[in-house]
């Protein structure tokens, strides 16, 4: 039985079906995806700056730092939604000889800078909540209640009609949506106690308990961009299971230098350096291609390079890279050295 046909029956075993053509589908879905990702950020970004405004009003009004701490956290919704909006325009555009993997890391640069502003923003919180708690100011809780309910509306609203999203950025607008949410409901709670007790502490102790919630998604979009930027293995991927799903391809002896990354939130992609018999074709090892393609596409790697080699490789058998190129590069250099001796 030839490689070919060995590998076509073992894809019939696996249940998938190996005539569609992966690449393509999945470079529509992407397309498709941004689009809507986009239309998702563009109504966000206008519903937020409403709510903005009357959460601006309805603090000043009622003198509430919960409610005027939701607003600040609501400022930085506006400018990261806005940057992310900007983000999904720009990643749309068609890569090009500078920028050959296109420009979906803008995406990620806007999600990063979201962190860090969540994160700025909770510092100045907690600072005035610090300040209430020794300077007691007298809250109108019948403003605080309407504005928060407005707020509590909207983000509710806006959070459910993208929670199925997966790209990152929009990920985080939906933590800041689902976040704005619990803080007005917060709001809307700690208004009706100061309604009928007037305990003023109330006020700064929800502020503090808003500042939490804000850095716990800050913190973890900030890890899921701080991965992505230094080319970690992306999260949800097993890095042995895939090395284990190549070794078991047919006619595959041996994998290594493997290495998976993302290029941006939902795009993974996955170099290596396979061993092959010697005498295999050209044409058999592209059958080998196509079922490693295949069974990657499906553990969600979409973007597969791979190098074949025989077993005189001048690698190290091992699945991480150990700086081998530093040894290929002395070896080239003295190569050369040796060509010009001579």
């Amino acid at each position: 039985m030839s490689i070919a046909n060995e590998l076509h029956e073992s894809s019939l075993h696996d249940g998938h079906d190996h005539s569609h053509h992966h690449g393509y589908d999945h470079d529509h879905h992407g397309l498709f995806h941004v689009h809507t990702s986009a239309k998702h950020m563009k109504k966000a970004f206008f519903l937020t700056l409403f709510i903005l405004l009357i959460e601006i009003l309805g603090g000043i009004l009622s003198h509430s730092l919960a409610l005027l701490s939701d607003a600040g956290h609501v400022v930085t919704d506006v400018a990261a939604i806005g940057l992310s909006w900007f983000a999904l325009h720009v990643a749309m555009r068609p890569s090009n000889e500078k920028m050959t993997y296109g420009y979906y890391r803008t995406g990620i640069l806007a999600a990063l800078l979201n962190a860090v502003m969540l994160i700025l923003i909770t510092l100045w919180i907690i600072y005035e909540a610090i300040n209430r708690f020794t300077h007691p100011v007298a809250v109108q809780s019948g403003w605080m209640i309407v504005s928060a309910a407005v707020g509590l509306g909207m983000n509710l609203y806006l959070g459910f009609g993208m929670r199925d999203d997966e790209d990152l950025n929009v990920k985080s607008a939906f933590l800041h949506m689902m976040g704005d949410a619990a803080a007005s409901a917060g709001v809307i709670i700690a208004g009706i106690i100061l309604m009928f007790t007037h305990l003023t502490f109330v006020d700064p102790l929800l502020s503090l308990l808003i500042a939490v919630m804000i850095a716990f998604g800050a913190v973890r979009i900030l890890r899921q961009t701080i991965i992505i930027l230094l080319e970690g293995t992306p999260v949800g991927i097993d890095f042995q299971k895939v090395v284990q799903a190549i070794q078991a391809i047919s006619c595959v002896e041996d994998v290594h230098d493997v290495h998976v990354w993302s290029i941006a939130s939902g795009r993974n992609a996955l170099s290596c350096h396979i061993v092959l018999d010697g005498r295999v074709t050209i044409q058999e090892s592209q059958s080998v291609l196509r079922a490693i393609e295949h069974t990657l596409v499906h553990m969600g790697i979409a973007h597969v390079t791979i190098q074949t080699e025989d077993s005189g490789h001048p690698h190290e058998a091992k699945t991480l890279c150990q700086g081998h190129e530093d040894t290929l590069q002395k070896d080239a250099h003295l190569h050369h050295e040796g060509e010009i001796s001579h």
